[in-house]
Order: structure tokens, then sequence, then C-alpha cells
């Protein structure tokens, strides 16, 4: 697992679910090297100030098979985050994982994470959305599909 930045070619645009919290994502898939791409761009209406985005890779069963997560953001709303994470998943495994995305935003003093929402992709998708991201990215591999998801509130 290897952490790159890159420049995003993601619209910056949310879609504007009247201020709900939202994260831009772009997924890349390369069948060949078995390379999962995740570019966390952006987020909207945090309602939080200090936040991260942490990425679970998990199969079928349960279990976590990689995990990674951003910097934190101080002090945005609307953070921009142009982060990517490679995950190795081998082709035969692309249907039989689940991508959980969560939102954490660091409290006070003690810094106590505290989950501001979440979505998943892949296998156990959260709904139409995100399984329909999952399945652009499989269809057109080696390119970058990005869209924005709405968090679910924990």
């Amino acid at each position: 697992m290897s952490l790159t930045r890159s420049d995003s070619t993601c619209s910056a645009h949310s879609m504007q679910h009247g201020g709900v919290p939202e994260l831009l994502l772009g997924l890349c898939y390369n069948a060949i090297t078995g390379r999962l791409g995740v570019e966390v761009v952006k987020g909207s209406h945090f309602r939080a100030p200090d936040t991260y985005v942490k990425l679970n890779l998990v199969s079928s069963t349960g279990q976590e098979l990689a995990h990674s997560k951003t910097t934190i953001r101080r002090g945005q709303p609307n953070p921009l985050f142009k982060e990517t994470f490679v995950f190795q998943v081998a082709l035969f495994q692309l249907a039989d994982v689940t991508l959980m995305v969560s939102v954490y935003n660091r409290k006070g003093v003690t810094k106590k994470k505290e989950m501001v929402g979440w979505f998943s992709l892949g296998l156990n998708s959260s709904g139409a959305e995100e399984l329909a991201h999952w399945m652009d990215m499989k269809e057109f591999q080696q390119e970058q599909v990005c869209r924005w998801h709405i968090l679910v509130q924990s």
C-alpha cells in the first residue's frame, strides 16, 4: 500500500443537496496490476472543523484487508484533501470486497474522534449511487471515475 499525492481531474462542484455533508471520491482500477486507486478529493458541508477520511478495504467475511487515512484538515468545513491511496486487489477479488469510507472529526483538547458520516462501495454498497460508482470504475478500467457521495449520518 502506498500513498501518493496528485492533482485531481474531478469536478469540484458538489451535488448541492441542501447543505448535507458530501465527499468527492475518485476511483480507478487496473486489472493488469491489480491496483485500486482511491483519491479522496474534497469534502463539502462537513460542519466539523478538524476532519480526516479513513478508508477500510474489507473482505466478504468482514476481515479488514487494508486501511489508510488522510491527514487532518484543520478549520475547513469544505476541506480539500487531494490524497490518493493505492490498494492491491486482484481482479478475482474485486467482486468480493467493500471499501468503507468514513469521515471523522477530532474534538477538543483530548482529540477524541467523532464520526461525521460514512458510505461504502463494492460488495456491500451503502446505496445505489455508491454501487453505480463501483460498477463504472470496473467498466472504465484505468480511467479515474469521480463522484460525490452523501455521508450517512452515524
